[in-house]
């Protein structure tokens, strides 16, 4: 009888998308032994990688569409339209029209940068005919607080003049009126849910700005004046909208864009895992062993990451879960407190992280023929003691 394997692991952030992960996995599995039926199930965690991931899971596909990006130009992006039993739900990744991916490194500044593209994904989700619109959250270049996906939509941010205020966090300092009343009327009859971290809020001493901002290109300068630009922006919301966007969870999710989307858009606030991956318990009920996988493996796997997510819901139905990770960093060993049972580095000796990265992928193989010698040398001698035992 041979070995229900799944591998499921996210992607090594700069180096290998999730499927080169899985197949690199898979085939050094299958070199330690041929009695193994394995599938391969890319995950995404509603950053890049997440449309295409849930596309393909429900036999959905990818719609194309011209947006604005980040900078403010012209560029080709993609929402998904599930298919199966999710059909009339679309799935919109902020990272495809306002991920830091498509910012360059030296014009990385998220005073400016703006979500527009995002809403205009959205748009054209609910012109495809979407009754459900999942956007998810992560891997974002921006900070505006979700005003610029919400302006795609008809919302107004005006400042004292009556003027739309520019483009940009930065912009947000100069608002000084909210005005839903141009919103598209068919929001109200979409269900818009947002995958995101719901540990981020947009506000105060842990506010996105403070925490997300200098890996976005802000200066120790910039982060304050950004925060600032949302600290007005949770003061107009309360007095125009009626909502209290401090310091809800999630709010904070990728640059503010969570708490725009639940404020101006009438948008619900879930965790991303909540969301997503119900589409993948099934797959996780048919394996007997779980290998997933992270570029870093620490302490904040255990805090909001893949591998602790599949660590819980391996344990709650009585799977083995192993996670492979290119690095290990600070208290990687956290992961085992939420359900997983070993972790490997996939870095076999002293190297430089240009060489690790180059060769990712025959490193990952290696590690993962290894971990399924050693695994199956347990097994073999745990049937020896049971058979020590009849005797």
């Amino acid at each position: 009888m041979s070995i229900r394997i799944l591998v499921a692991p996210s992607g090594f952030k700069g180096c290998l998308d999730p499927e080169h992960v899985a197949s690199s996995i898979a085939t050094g599995l299958r070199r330690a032994s041929n009695g193994v039926d394995i599938r391969e199930l890319a995950l995404a965690d509603g950053g890049e990688g997440t449309a295409v991931t849930l596309a393909r899971m429900t036999g959905g596909l990818l719609r194309p569409t011209r947006v604005t990006g980040p900078l403010g130009e012209t560029m080709d992006a993609s929402f998904a339209v599930l298919g199966g039993l999710h059909r009339g739900t679309a799935v919109v990744e902020l990272a495809a029209a306002a991920g830091l991916s498509h910012v360059p490194r030296d014009r990385r500044d998220p005073m400016r940068t703006t979500t527009r593209g995002v809403g205009e994904l959205i748009l054209a989700a609910i012109d495809a005919g979407a009754m459900r619109v999942i956007v998810g959250c992560g891997d974002s270049g921006v900070n505006d607080g979700g005003a610029g996906l919400a302006r795609a939509l008809g919302v107004r941010l005006l400042d004292r003049t009556g003027r739309d205020i520019p483009e940009g966090g930065l912009g947000l300092a100069e608002l000084d009126r909210i005005d839903l009343g141009g919103r598209d009327l068919r929001l109200a009859q979409v269900r818009v849910d947002v995958a995101c971290n719901i540990e981020n809020v947009l506000t105060g001493p842990h506010g996105v700005a403070r925490v997300y901002g200098p890996q976005k290109g802000a200066s120790n300068e910039d982060v304050e004046a950004m925060s600032a630009a949302l600290d007005r922006l949770a003061e107009v919301v309360e007095r125009d909208c009626g909502v209290d966007v401090r310091l809800m969870p999630g709010g904070g999710a990728s640059g503010g864009a969570g708490a725009g989307l639940h404020a101006l858009l009438g948008a619900r606030l879930t965790s991303r895992f909540e969301i997503l991956f119900p589409f993948v318990d099934a797959a996780v009920g048919w394996a007997d062993l779980i290998v997933t996988a992270e570029g870093g493996l620490d302490y904040k796997s255990a805090r909001g990451k893949i591998p602790a997510e599949m660590g819980r819901r391996g344990a709650a139905a009585g799977k083995a879960v192993i996670v492979l990770a290119g690095t290990l960093g600070e208290r990687s060993g956290e992961v085992l407190e939420e359900g997983v049972c070993a972790y490997f580095s996939a870095i076999g000796r002293p190297q430089s992280l240009q060489e690790a990265m180059r060769d990712v992928e025959s490193q990952l193989e290696r590690t993962a023929e290894q971990m399924m010698r050693t695994f199956l040398a347990g097994a073999a001698l745990g049937r020896l003691q049971i058979d020590a035992g009849r005797e």
